[in-house]
């Protein structure tokens, strides 16, 4: 089992060597100074095999592993020493000497060291494999034909144009022939007889050069219909279905959105269609400039026509949304806007070509050609608060011809006023999109180019957040053709349980970096669906019963407070009273499993335990953990203090295995670190009640509870919305580079520096 397991790790550290520079860098970091990355390489196997987590908190074992290290080393040493390379290897007697020196007398500080360090590095891979933006896409068959084609391709136009260029040198010397041989006749009678045998030979090289014209036009034909098959899968399929992940991606999904496949295919094919265009002004031009006419002027127009038809079907598509807009306190849940407060969106052209560069001035207008804002009575309108329009260029570090527009915001033009016609939508179901327009001149020809984004949700108030994220998250996962139907939720259709589930594990990937499992995925099965069709309406997610909102305030907890406790899979979460029951009735005394409180609305966690007295079995549940009360208290170190008074009997803590049969130690042990008292809610009385309590011998105050963030989705209620927008308003102006100084400034001189801005600025309450 323990080679297994050293088998299956094997692969972590050669799967770091292939990461970029940058990813390397980081790795790199995490040993910098505090253990040489040569041991890590060399011994890679060994050290992926060990338990390091276990030996971090159990001495015996740290000794154990930290005497096997220094066993490896020595074996390594002496193989290098048998082997008598002439070159020097790996100096494992340094590596040897290192180890001593710094862990001898605690090596369970080498084992924490380890444990973290491979911790990491598995967050690093994890990073790279659900990253959206994977600058090298796997290439699947489909799209290894796809580009097999497009190669072919212009090598094929990279061949025509050399034969163009051979039959413009064939016309220049034929027509050199035919003008000067008449007066070589004159001034040598001796020549006149051979005339006919040169009309003869003249004759003979019109005829090659017109065949040899009309297999380049046939080659030119068969590239457009090639070209033409191409821009349709592209435009067609290719393109529909990058939106799609797209879709997926914003709203969660491991989607692969990367743009540089169809990056290098629309660039591609727009490069051969302009050459294709290319050689037949030039055959054109041979007909008309030589006497040796092939008669083909009009079929080289009409294949000029097609291609002007096939650039613009290319060109009017090549426009996309790269980035969708999204605000920069709400990174993970795009799509959703507020008025007022600053929201970034990327723009790209997929045919970069030079010819392009700086032509293309982008504008974005909100709600351009959408037919809500006639025919749906109550709908908002708004507009950007600056006018703001940016030439494509290629400034980006992969060349890519793009625009970002990272200082939008929007401000309502027509708010709904009471008295007025009743709106079908709330302002959390109100979709708008913002749609991005150019104009292109190229080659005589004018471009009307148009992308838009995915719908939005513009809100006012922070609190809105939650139930704006619902509504995005219900309409891409139903919505995946253009137009988009802005109307969607006058008439929300249902969502399937086979729909549903993949989009509420996507939502505990993106903030915990685990999705749910199978038996997660059950209980809420049973939670939310709860007719014979396995359809789940949209008025059961989010609106009358709010099912949504009890699972979003558990992802704000998760994101909070236990993203490395769910990460490593030790929270069960979503569980049932009955199953934790059927679960923990046949294990040992002291067994306990962590799940989500189903009564506390925005989201809390409590732990249930299995006793045993006078011969029978209990399972009790502690009163469940809130956001407010795991922010001066971990839950690890919850469970560690956590102790039990019962008359007759001394206080003890019951907790000793994580369900099935994890030691508590090996759990939670690197977790554990000093936390402060907090208080109860002692209106709960269906709980055993608990009282959290450290002692120390020279008490320190408790550290503060983080402050919220300006667009957190658990606002205060007591917090006006005039503190909010001056929060927010803060917020984007630190972000501006010249303010990044503040950072770095001692304290003193930070709150002077802020305290002069807000004198000598214009902020006005």
């Amino acid at each position: 089992m323990c080679f297994l397991v050293g088998s299956l790790q094997m692969a972590q550290w050669q799967e770091l060597l292939k990461l970029d520079s940058a990813l390397q860098s980081q790795v790199r970091r995490l040993y910098e100074g505090r253990f040489p990355t040569e041991i890590r390489h060399w011994l890679c196997h060994w050290i992926e095999s060990q338990d390091w987590g276990s030996a971090a908190v159990v001495e015996d074992a740290a000794r154990t592993c930290f005497q096997g290290l220094l066993e490896h080393l020595q074996e390594q040493w002496n193989r290098s020493i048998q082997e008598n390379i002439i070159l020097p290897g790996p100096n494992f007697s340094g590596m040897r000497d290192f180890v001593v020196e710094n862990f001898q007398e605690q090596p369970m500080n080498l084992a924490a060291l380890l444990s973290e360090c491979l911790k990491e590095e598995k967050k690093i891979l994890a990073s790279v494999s659900a990253s959206p933006t994977c600058s090298s896409p796997v290439m699947t068959s489909q799209w290894t034909q796809l580009d097999n084609k497009v190669s072919q391709m212009k090598l094929q136009i990279s061949e025509l144009k050399k034969e163009v260029k051979t039959l413009e040198g064939l016309n220049e010397k034929l027509d050199y022939i035919q003008k000067t041989w008449q007066s070589k006749v004159e001034q040598n009678v001796g020549l006149a007889q051979s005339q006919a045998l040169v009309e003869q030979e003249c004759q003979k090289r019109s005829i090659f050069i017109n065949q040899t014209k009309h297999i380049v036009l046939q080659q030119l034909v068969t590239i457009l219909n090639e070209a033409s098959q191409i821009i349709t899968t592209l435009t067609g399929v290719e393109l529909p279905e990058w939106k799609r992940r797209q879709q997926l991606a914003c709203i969660g999904g491991p989607e692969d959105t990367s743009l540089e496949l169809l990056h290098k295919w629309f660039t591609a094919v727009a490069e051969v269609l302009l050459a294709v265009r290319e050689q037949l002004q030039k055959l054109q031009e041979q007909d008309q400039n030589y006497t040796n006419s092939s008669g083909l002027s009009t079929s080289i127009a009409e294949m000029d026509g097609f291609t002007r038809t096939l650039i613009r079907n290319l060109l009017t598509n090549a426009l996309v949304v790269e980035k969708q807009p999204v605000m920069q306190n709400l990174l993970h849940r795009p799509l959703i806007l507020k008025t007022g407060v600053r929201f970034k969106v990327t723009v790209r052209f997929l045919a970069n070509l030079p010819a392009f560069k700086d032509q293309l001035k982008v504008k974005p207008v909100f709600d351009k050609d959408v037919e809500e804002v006639k025919t749906v009575s109550g709908f908002r309108l708004f507009d950007f608060t600056r006018d703001d329009s940016k030439v494509l260029d290629v400034d980006s570090p992969n060349g890519a011809l793009m625009a970002a527009f990272e200082h939008m915001s929007l401000k309502e033009k027509k708010a709904r006023t009471k008295g007025s016609c009743e709106s079908p939508l709330t302002v959390t179901e109100e979709l708008h999109i913002i749609r991005f327009v150019t104009v292109l001149h190229h080659a005589g020809e004018k471009f009307d180019i148009e992308a838009s984004s995915l719908p939005v949700v513009v809100v006012s108030s922070s609190n809105q957040v939650p139930s704006a994220w619902a509504s995005i998250m219900w309409f891409n996962m139903l919505s995946s053709r253009e137009p988009m139907n802005l109307s969607l939720f006058i008439n929300p259709p249902p969502l399937t349980w086979e729909q549903l589930a993949p989009l509420l594990s996507w939502q505990f990937l993106s903030v915990g970096q685990r999705p749910l499992d199978p038996d997660q995925l059950s209980m809420l099965h049973d939670k939310i669906v709860d007719n014979p069709d396995g359809l789940v309406h949209w008025t059961k997610f989010s609106k009358d019963e709010s099912v949504w909102m009890w699972i979003d305030g558990i992802l704000d907890l998760i994101k909070k407070h236990l993203a490395d406790l769910w990460q490593d899979g030790y929270i069960m979460g979503f569980v049932s009273k009955q199953r934790t029951s059927s679960l923990l009735l046949n294990k040992p005394a002291g067994t306990f499993l962590i799940r989500f409180s189903e009564s506390i609305r925005d989201g809390a966690i409590t732990f249930s335990w299995v006793d045993q007295s006078n011969g029978e079995k209990h399972i009790h549940a502690v009163e469940p953990y809130t956001k407010k009360e795991l922010s001066v208290l971990s839950l690890a170190d919850a469970i560690n203090h956590y102790t039990l008074t019962t008359p007759g009997r001394s206080s003890t803590n019951p907790l000793v295995y994580l369900y099935p049969d994890i030691p508590k130690e090996s759990a939670f042990a690197r977790y554990y670190k000093f936390s402060g008292p907090s208080s109860t809610n002692k209106n709960i009385t269906a709980y055993v009640h608990r009282m959290l309590a450290v002692v120390s011998v020279n008490p320190t105050p408790p550290p503060s509870p983080p402050r919220d963030s300006p667009l957190d989705i658990d606002m205060d209620n007591n917090q006006t919305d005039s503190s909010q927008k001056l929060d927010e308003f803060l917020t984007d102006l630190l972000d501006f580079p010249e303010w990044s100084h503040l950072q770095t400034l001692p304290q003193e001189r930070v709150a002077d520096s802020v305290f002069t801005f807000q004198e000598h600025g214009s902020l006005t309450q």
